[in-house]
């Protein structure tokens, strides 16, 4: 069974493709590995890879030795946004490389069905190429996409789709109406929210960044292209103050230190700007000249928080999170509706294709004044809030009772009346609903990478809600999910959405009906 419930801090963090927002449950490299390893057992059977250029046998017996360079023409780029080509019949993962690219290829991984390389050399270049703004985008996640122009990233992200569904050819799926991929006028700047590690250089300079891929080796981010300022100013001025006050930064190897992480989350509408300091001890050191250095230097920070992490796991989140000073919440605004957000409370980082995204499930729901809607996976109840005056009753739940809070208390502050949300899983909730006479005659479903569980796919069945729209952040477990679903409801569309420009990532919208 795939697991349904999340943390409201880490739901789809990386939906991301999102390496600034860090999944609550990994580091970075952790998080970029293990999604590696799924997509690439994906990519290597993808669309008969090995069947049209060799036999399995015939891939493992190459020879190939870490640091061995040779000449390799990129066929089409994989699932996360590599470069793919082949080496005497072996498929090979190449970042940074392009279709039609011919390059030197230098070895960094050999498995025994494919091979990772790193471009050495590139001979020909694609005439897609395009110079990325961040000298570190080679060196951190979050930035696969940036040498691609932005026209092809689109074609890339809808074709992401048409991949997952060949793979897994749900019922009728060569018929799907794939939409082109909604794109953003400025595809840079937009990330609301940074989640940085802390640490100190050799020279004893506090920095904050992203680790390195498939290390713990963290790379000073000063800039980042695909940050909003708000959030980058606010960042380089706390690494400032740190600096000052000889904050004790934390040090991984010995475990000591305090300062760990820094979340800066800003809000679109109002200018807010929330700051949470992860520590590694109860104790902050300095606080009070810290707290003054905020209020005189950073007007526009409004909250300030800590959250307690002493564990030496990959979990960047501790369970305890107290303020230190000002707000509660900050405020953001969308299509009209206010949602308080507190520190860990899940938000998507893209605000103006967010209004987008919500857009487009409106229009996919068409929801009546008679409609009953289920909001599952509702964390702040962002969606179906947004959806509450045309439908007559929303009910929606989260397993997060922070979440639930979150929601019903943003409900009250927009004055919605017709909306109510529980803690518990809609595979629970539903069939309670049902039998008390309460039928959904519409649902919307926003869940994390992994999909919906097979007992919601199951409770889906047997309730079929007239009207579905699932908003999904990973075509892998979507076009399974529709394995499954296609025997009862048919896919009028999926409109394909760039939540995260510059990244291998995509979300889609995809509209489904009753048979």
């Amino acid at each position: 069974m795939k697991p349904q419930s999340r943390n409201n801090s880490n739901h789809r963090s990386e939906r991301g493709g999102s390496h600034f927002d860090h999944n609550n449950h990994q580091t970075h490299s952790q998080h970029r590995n293990d999604h590696r390893s799924f997509d690439h057992s994906r990519n290597n059977d993808h669309n008969g890879y090995h069947r049209q250029r060799s036999t399995q046998s015939e891939q493992t017996d190459v020879q190939v030795e870490v640091g061995q360079r040779f000449p390799l023409t990129i066929k089409r780029l994989g699932i996360n946004g590599e470069g793919i080509g082949y080496y005497r019949h072996k498929i090979t993962f190449v970042p940074g490389a392009l279709p039609d690219e011919v390059v030197v290829a230098e070895v960094t991984h050999v498995a025994a069905h494919f091979l990772n390389a790193k471009v050495h050399q590139i001979r020909k270049e694609s005439d897609h190429r395009v110079t990325p703004p961040d000298t570190q985008s080679a060196e951190v996640g979050g930035f696969e996409l940036s040498h691609l122009d932005y026209p092809s990233q689109l074609a890339f992200k809808r074709d992401v789709i048409r991949q997952a569904l060949e793979k897994f050819q749900p019922r009728g799926w060569e018929n799907y109406d794939l939409r082109p991929t909604i794109g953003m006028a400025d595809p840079y700047h937009y990330r609301n929210k940074a989640q940085f590690q802390v640490r100190q250089d050799a020279d004893g300079n506090v920095i904050a960044g992203l680790y390195k891929e498939g290390t713990h080796d963290l790379v000073d981010l000063p800039e980042a292209s695909t940050q909003n300022e708000a959030t980058m100013t606010v960042i380089r001025a706390l690494v400032k103050m740190l600096q000052e006050l000889q904050v004790p930064i934390y040090n991984e190897e010995a475990n000591s230190g305090i300062i760990k992480t820094l979340v800066v989350r800003s809000s679109e509408a109002s200018g807010e700007v929330q700051v949470t300091f992860v520590t590694n001890s109860q104790k902050l050191p300095h606080k009070r000249e810290l707290l003054a250095l905020i209020e005189e230097r950073l007007p526009q920070v409004v909250s300030v928080m800590q959250n307690v992490n002493q564990s030496k796991t990959s979990l960047v989140w501790g369970d305890k999170t107290t303020k230190l000073t000002g707000q509660d919440y900050i405020t953001e605004t969308l299509l009209g509706k206010q949602f308080q957000l507190s520190p860990r409370a899940f938000l998507q980082l893209n605000p103006k294709q967010t209004t987008r995204l919500y857009e487009e499930t409106i229009k996919a729901l068409d929801l009546t004044h008679a409609d009953h809607l289920v909001d599952a996976y509702s964390g702040v109840g962002t969606i179906g809030l947004s959806l509450a005056d045309r439908a007559g009753e929303v009910r929606g739940m989260d397993t997060i009772e922070e979440s639930v809070d979150d929601a019903n208390r943003n409900a009250e502050l927009n004055g919605i009346t017709n909306a109510e949300y529980s803690v518990g899983t809609a595979e629970d909730l539903l069939p309670q609903w049902v039998s008390q006479g309460w039928r959904p005659d519409a649902l919307v479903v926003d869940p994390p990478r992994a999909g919906l569980a097979d007992t919601m796919i199951d409770t889906i069945m047997q309730v079929q809600p007239e009207k579905f729209v699932y908003v999904s952040c990973n075509p892998s477990t979507l076009a399974q999910n529709l394995v499954e679903l296609g025997r009862v409801y048919r896919v009028e569309y999926i409109q394909s959405i760039d939540m995260f420009p510059q990244t291998a990532r995509v979300e889609a919208i995809v509209k489904l009906v009753l048979r």
